[in-house]
């Protein structure tokens, strides 16, 4: 296969194969975190959704608590500014989340008297929500049955069904298919797979090393039956940060966040040596909603 080529849609091995080894290993190695608890409820699940986006659940673990103990339900963060939202999402990385999960809250209690709604159909129609976390909320907190496919996901049916190492950059209509085909009949088990496909790829098929003498499925991974063919497809780079944009709007936010009142544009220019380069990132997040311009060369967080 090259790398302009697509792999087609593998044939589906029984599922018994595939369910059954999953769900007993999950029962056993599922990590005890906080909003796979009942008490998180669905907010829990919602907030930990954006939140586990692109970060490891060791630099959420800390921001979630602090969280949820700010704002336990959807109206408590509605009622307040949306750079409250901002500053409480510390470095996260990624800020913008913040201010969508701020207008998600602020829909919901809007629209579904602040509880966060179980249909699959009215979260994908809240702000800030797509596919994979619409999907997700109403699996995880409501027990319902909808294919959840993230990178985790997508690697072990990568590995385990299609026999590729890695799933393509962009999810494919051919993903979508196999997640669908695989998911369990019963909606309980079904959303029960979902976490535990999860948590295999988190845990021991990972991106940085399988581990296939820990892993269930590893007599039916078609990816280890076949040798573990190397990646052919797009070379796969890890993501830079030092000195790039992402770096400097992270300095210039750190400094409004650490703020109790506007910051005038001298405090913000020593935090980088690159005048043009500070210019356009503090640009960016004026542009992205996350730092509001004033009167006199001051900025503080959004205010509304």
């Amino acid at each position: 296969m090259t790398a302009t080529e697509t792999p087609e849609a593998a044939p589906v091995p029984p599922t018994e194969r595939l369910h059954a080894p999953v769900l007993a290993w999950f029962e056993q190695h599922a990590r005890d975190l906080p909003w796979r608890r009942p008490e998180a409820g669905a907010w829990g699940v919602m907030v930990s959704e954006f939140m586990l986006q692109q970060t490891p659940v060791s630099r959420v673990l800390p921001v979630y608590e602090q969280w949820m103990a700010r704002w336990p339900r959807p109206a408590a963060l509605a009622a307040e500014a949306p750079g409250e939202a901002v500053r409480a999402w510390g470095r996260l990385g990624y800020p913008r989340r913040a201010l969508r999960l701020h207008g998600a809250a602020v829909a919901i209690t809007e629209r579904h008297g602040g509880d966060v709604p179980s249909d699959h159909a009215q979260l994908l129609a809240l702000p800030g929500i797509g596919e994979y976390t619409a999907a997700a909320v109403a699996s995880f907190a409501y027990g319902r049955r909808h294919p959840v496919l993230d990178t985790n996901v997508r690697r072990v049916f990568a590995r385990a069904v299609t026999g590729v190492q890695y799933p393509p950059n962009a999810t494919t209509a051919a993903e979508r298919r196999l997640a669908r085909a695989l998911l369990p009949d019963d909606e309980a088990t079904a959303a029960r797979w979902a976490a535990a496909s999860m948590e295999l790829g988190a845990l021991v098929c990972t991106a940085r090393g399988e581990d296939c003498g820990r892993c269930p499925i590893a007599r039916a991974c078609a990816w280890r039956l076949a040798g573990k063919p190397a990646h052919d497809g797009p070379p796969r780079r890890g993501q830079t940060y030092a000195g790039t944009d992402r770096q400097v709007r992270g300095k210039l936010l750190a400094v409004l966040r650490e703020a109790t009142a506007p910051v005038p544009q001298a405090a913000l220019d020593a935090v980088w040596h690159d005048a043009v380069q500070r210019a356009r990132a503090l640009d960016g997040l004026v542009a992205d909603g996350l730092v509001e311009p004033l009167d006199g060369g001051r900025y503080r967080l959004p205010s509304a």
